[in-house]
């Protein structure tokens, strides 16, 4: 099936020359490898292309782009997949997977990294580190640099310098029409600004340049509490943010984690309430500021000066890839209320089946996000239904947040489709539609999120 109804497409001749044309490799349904070909790391997700193309250089993307548009089909880029979820059905598509292309280079007299599209935060942080300098990384070091960026990059410094697209100093791409561009503030401007904010749907980007920052070491942790002092925990904790520099940047959390090894003694098998931080200051500015939260004698204290190429390690969670449902909103306010919601919910007395229910603080240089306040609730889903009971924990939580609810939501947390107005805001999407149709206006490029060109007159 086309991607487009009235155009018919000879998978059977269209994609061995398509294969042939290519550095890289072309998997089709029914070839050994398609099972593996297909897999995202958001493992709950079934990924059903017409074909998988795992692109070895630039000019694959581009072979690939062409043919797309010249035959009716549409492209899906993808690194690691961790946001499949919102991707949709993938008729008619090319799932083009660009996890080959790991480049980095770091310039460390300019402070800047150029990162491949494959390229994984494991891959940048160290390199930064060797440097004296800090990326802007997710909480993951297996999650994808590009997708992750793109989707608005809330590191651990976030308060205090910003999402992570908002250090992207250039973005390389192949647009719908074949061409690859380098874009920034110089050179096409508006496709440059429209891909930190709007995300992947304006061509297939090659690689990301963005700042690093002069830094390597924080004061970092988690403290933990049993499930029952959640009453005591969560509402010091909110209490506390609101003292707190932007330095600080920090979440509660309602965990509920298995029995695994790999896990620490203290969370392992147990119903937990947790606050995890990053200080990025002196460690006695630090230990001052934390004692309110120490002063209620948590079973678990990991914090300690830490260096920023460990902070992958800070926030716990299950090791992937597992198979998960989770989404995120955000909250214009954590009032009283809104923290007996939470508890009542997914609290000590709470038949929760979620992992994890966290609400993490925002505000700072936080730009471009509608709420002070980020909620995300994720559960694993071995099987189908897990997966519905995963879902109905994540109305419930949702639900009940309702009253506080900024009604956006951002790329980045997005687990599930959502309308383009409540991740952009109306006036925003608009404008990025515009600059899609000026890109793309046959709608080649697929994005987990997308933003469609605006109808033809």
């Amino acid at each position: 099936m086309s991607a487009f109804p009235d155009i018919d497409v000879d998978y059977d001749l269209v994609l061995p020359e398509l294969a042939a044309r290519l550095a890289g490799v072309l998997v089709r349904p029914g070839d050994d490898a398609w099972d593996v070909a297909r897999g995202a790391g958001q493992l709950a997700v079934d990924q059903q292309p017409e074909a998988v193309v795992t692109a070895a250089r630039v000019d694959d993307v581009v072979t690939v782009v062409d043919t797309a548009r010249c035959v009716g089909l549409r492209v899906a880029p993808q690194a690691t997949g961790h946001g499949a979820a919102s991707l949709g059905p993938l008729d008619g598509t090319i799932l083009l997977k660009t996890r080959a292309l790991r480049g980095v280079r770091v310039d460390a007299g300019r402070r800047l990294a150029r990162v491949e599209a494959g390229a994984l935060w494991r891959d940048v942080v160290p390199r930064a580190f060797e440097h004296g300098l800090t990326a802007l990384a997710g909480g993951a070091p297996d999650v994808g640099v590009v997708g992750s960026t793109l989707g608005g990059g809330l590191s651990w410094h976030a308060r205090s310098l910003g999402l992570a697209a908002d250090s992207i100093t250039a973005v390389e791409l192949v647009t719908a029409d074949g061409v690859v561009r380098r874009a920034d503030t110089d050179h096409e401007p508006e496709l440059f600004r429209a891909v930190r904010v709007g995300g992947g749907s304006f061509g297939v980007v090659t690689a990301l340049e963005f700042r690093l920052y002069p830094f390597t070491h924080v004061y970092a942790g988690v403290l933990g509490w049993p499930i029952d002092r959640a009453g005591d925990v969560l509402p010091a904790w909110r209490r506390w943010i609101g003292t707190v520099p932007d330095e600080v940047t920090s979440l509660g959390r309602l965990l509920r984690l298995p029995a695994r090894p790999d896990l620490a003694s203290a969370l392992r098998g147990r119903a937990t309430v947790a606050v995890e931080a990053v200080c990025r200051m002196p460690r006695r500015d630090a230990e001052s500021l934390l004692a309110p939260l120490r002063s209620l004698g948590p079973e678990l204290d990991t914090f300690r000066p830490t260096p920023t190429d460990q902070l992958g390690a800070l926030h716990v969670a299950l090791p992937s890839p597992i198979p998960w449902v989770g989404d995120g909103m955000f909250l214009s306010d954590l009032t009283p209320a809104a923290i007996d919601a939470v508890i009542a919910v997914a609290g000590p007395d709470a038949d929760c089946p979620l992992t994890s229910v966290e609400l993490r603080h925002l505000g700072g240089a936080v730009r471009g996000v509608d709420g002070q306040v980020l909620v995300w609730g994720v559960g694993a889903a071995a099987d189908e239904a897990d997966a519905r009971a995963v879902r109905a924990g994540v109305d419930a939580v949702q639900t009940r947040l309702a009253p506080w609810s900024t009604h956006r939501c951002s790329l980045e947390v997005a687990g599930r489709h959502k309308a383009g107005t409540a991740l952009f805001g109306a006036q925003t999407y608009q404008w990025l539609r515009e600059v899609k149709t000026a890109y793309d206006p046959a709608d080649v490029i697929r994005s987990n999120h997308p933003v469609p060109p605006l109808p033809a007159h």
